[in-house]
């Protein structure tokens, strides 16, 4: 599988004590990252990351398109500009 690049905004001390921990452990700094959040990852249920959050909720409704509208007809209107 093809890994991606991820970049994050992290205390330079925290780093550098990071890959200290990892160099001592013989790993990695990217390995640890991976597997703190693939740990993560398994305590989130798949429903609870499709579920709308409430302020995205609030928002429902507050459009009415007509029923024929096509927002893939309209995506490629605005990428053809």
């Amino acid at each position: 599988m093809d890994n991606s690049k991820l970049t994050l905004t992290i205390s330079p001390i925290v780093i550098e004590k990071a890959k200290k921990y990892a160099k001592s452990k013989g790993t990695s700094l990217s390995f640890l990252v991976e597997s703190f959040l693939k740990q993560f990852s398994h305590q989130v249920p798949d429903e609870a990351l499709n579920e709308i959050s409430p302020n995205v909720a609030k928002l429902k409704g507050i459009i009415s398109l007509p029923d024929d509208y096509d927002y893939k007809d309209e995506l490629g209107n605005l990428y053809s500009k």
